[in-house]
């Protein structure tokens, strides 16, 4: 099952190095401050902890802006699932 809702950034995980667009962190930077965030990004929730491994555009630009939190689409899931994302 999948829920939304705010997730404060500094508890999100991003175990997966990406290197980013930064012209396109920079365009985010400006449609979220004028806009918000319009597309929630994923997130897994093993065992309490949040780890990220899509939307790293969005996550970096509200991340800069200073936002403390980041509207995402929450997925429960065992370790085991984890495992595979990091495999």
């Amino acid at each position: 099952m999948v829920k939304l809702q705010e997730v404060p950034i500094s508890k999100i995980r991003r175990p997966l190095f990406r290197q980013n667009d930064q012209a396109k962190v920079a365009a985010l930077m400006e449609s979220i401050q004028d806009i918000g965030l319009q597309e929630p990004i994923d997130v897994l929730e093993v065992d309490g902890e949040y780890y990220g491994f899509s939307g790293c555009h969005r996550y970096e630009a509200c991340s800069r802006l200073g936002q403390e939190t980041i509207l995402c689409r929450v997925r429960r899931a065992p370790r085991s699932v984890l495992q595979r994302h990091l495999a």
